[in-house]
């Protein structure tokens, strides 16, 4: 899954526009395909990973060329702790409503470091392409 996540400045000093959304958009491809995965059955739900309890973020389901995308308020993103500076973002893929993947938790993703500014919207942070077994 490639995923990007555009940022706004309600989180953490990033923004332009402080009542802006925060937009996680991604691909999903099959392992050993290269063809995106597709259907009514598959969704994703993304969280972020917090010592006592993960924030729910969102969920989506896939269109026909595999990409989702999801939207949420930063006030989503509840710190347990004041040592959780930056969102730990990890992703999980149901199809029929039973888990088949779990992504890596994304520790600390800091979009000064990732970022790419886009203006009137936030920054576009990449962490990278996922494959998936169907």
């Amino acid at each position: 899954m490639y995923l990007s996540i555009l940022i706004s400045n309600s989180m953490k000093n990033l923004s332009l526009n402080p009542d802006m959304n925060l937009e996680v958009k991604g691909r999903l491809i099959a392992k050993g395909t290269d063809a995106p995965l597709t259907g009514p059955q598959y969704n994703v739900r993304l969280f972020d990973r917090d010592l006592f309890e993960d924030d729910y973020l969102g969920e989506s389901s896939l269109d026909e060329n595999g990409c989702i995308s999801i939207i949420f308020a930063p006030e989503k993103m509840n710190s347990g702790t004041l040592e959780d500076k930056y969102p730990d973002f990890f992703f999980v893929l149901y199809r029929d409503g039973e888990l088949i993947f779990q992504s890596k938790v994304m520790q600390d993703v800091d979009p000064a470091d990732h970022a790419t500014l886009r203006m009137g919207e936030g920054a576009v942070i990449d962490l990278g392409a996922f494959l998936v077994e169907p």
